[in-house]
């Protein structure tokens, strides 16, 4: 039997506030804690990978021009991902706004949208740049993933997201004049915290990525690989748990099938990149640049840069050398 939240021994409130609300010379602003979060996620992503390919050789923070193509992609699909798998919200006959799609202040976003769109985005960055796609995509991974667990935040405080009617007693506490609240339940009700569970999972995968990226050889986009594999594979479940409304192909979320898709591209990724095994891939497309990192037991010597010149000694030292008798010719620094 569900347990009301005046029965139950402990439970999580949802936040009284989702937003940060002011005024400047008299005009109202209202700024979302959702957007604040995925803010502060970008940025922890941008400074870590900036961290990761400055390591293996590339410039210092020519991720951010990377970023520059990237990240307004990404937004952009990930509303228009969110629209075509949510059409008939927003093209059906109940909808009365013919601008409804367009609204993304509104709200509705979704990350597999904001993957095909950051690695678009990503790849032309890349080649404007002359960084190695993969090499990229494996540095950001673990970094998405901690992005992608404060974005969860934001949805806690936006009171959406949450999963079906729960007894445990860390349920959710949902007021009944929510929109998402569904129909017939009592009010005390307490539902599965969804954006919990992600982001345990989420943070979790950040720690496995991370060992991953330095105890085994996981270049070439295979970091990435695991990255989409272990995201999707927790998405499948979390979002067969959620009640908020989604449309539905052949019994399945939108949402679960895309993560299915997830998991089956991951593994198509570990397979074809096998064929790099043992290979260290320069960051950038030239092959200039350092040694990738893949150990923790590199030495300060293995990030020597192998683009530069050899030193030799200067030309009157050579000289004197080469013209002392008997001496021979003196071989330079190698």
């Amino acid at each position: 039997m569900l347990l009301s939240a005046s029965t139950v021994l402990a439970s999580i409130p949802s936040p009284p506030i989702n937003s940060w609300d002011f005024s400047i010379f008299g005009v109202g602003i209202s700024i979302k804690f959702y957007a604040l979060f995925i803010i502060l996620g970008i940025i922890i992503a941008v400074i870590m990978s900036n961290r990761t390919l400055t390591k293996r050789g590339a410039e210092p923070w020519v991720i951010v021009d990377i970023c520059l193509i990237a990240v307004p992609l990404a937004i952009i699909c990930a509303r228009i991902f969110h629209v075509l798998t949510h059409y008939s919200f927003y093209f059906g006959p109940e909808q009365t706004d013919p601008w409804a799609w367009a609204k993304i202040w509104e709200g509705g976003i979704a990350i597999y949208g904001a993957l095909i769109g950051g690695a678009i985005g990503a790849w032309l960055g890349c080649k404007w740049t002359g960084i190695r796609f993969w090499t990229f995509a494996d540095a950001i991974a673990p970094w998405m993933l901690l992005a992608q667990a404060l974005g969860r935040l934001g949805n806690y405080f936006n009171h959406e997201l949450f999963g079906l009617p729960t007894d445990l007693p860390w349920g959710l506490e949902i007021e009944k004049d929510n929109p998402a609240f569904p129909a017939g339940l009592a009010e005390g009700t307490l539902f599965q915290p969804t954006f919990l569970y992600e982001i345990i999972w989420n943070v979790i995968g950040v720690v496995l990525l991370l060992w991953l990226g330095r105890k085994l050889s996981m270049q070439w986009g295979r970091l990435f690989a695991v990255y989409l594999i272990w995201y999707s594979a927790g998405r499948i479940v979390w979002e067969s748990i959620r009640i908020d409304p989604s449309d539905i192909i052949l019994g399945l979320r939108t949402n679960v099938w895309s993560a299915i898709f997830g998991v089956v591209i991951g593994i198509v990724i570990l397979i074809v990149q096998r064929r790099h095994l043992g290979q260290e891939p320069s960051p950038y497309q030239d092959g200039r640049g350092r040694k990738d990192v893949v150990s923790s037991q590199d030495t300060p010597e293995d990030f020597v840069d192998l683009s530069e010149p050899t030193a030799t000694l200067d030309d009157e030292s050579t000289s004197a050398a080469t013209s002392t008798a008997g001496a021979g010719s003196v071989p330079t620094a190698g």
